[in-house]
């Protein structure tokens, strides 16, 4: 019995998900700021910044996979 190949779908979608999901958070977080500062949240806003700033380049290496998974493919 031959083994089962690995996965691989497309991750592009995946990333902007991942980006999409921090944007609306920290858009959420950013209507009640006041509320995050008076009970000690703000890193909560800054953590939504982050996940998006570190999604970048993530996205940026999901297009360059999917790119070569295309090629491999063909």
């Amino acid at each position: 019995m031959e083994p089962p190949k690995p996965l691989d779908p497309p991750t592009v979608p995946f990333a902007l998900a991942g980006i999409g999901a921090f944007a609306l958070v920290g858009l959420v977080f950013l209507i009640f700021r006041d509320w995050l500062a008076a009970n000690g949240h703000e890193s909560w806003l800054w953590i939504c910044v982050a996940g998006v700033l570190w999604g970048l380049p993530g996205l940026a290496t999901m297009i360059v996979h999917d790119r070569h998974r295309r090629e491999r493919r063909s």
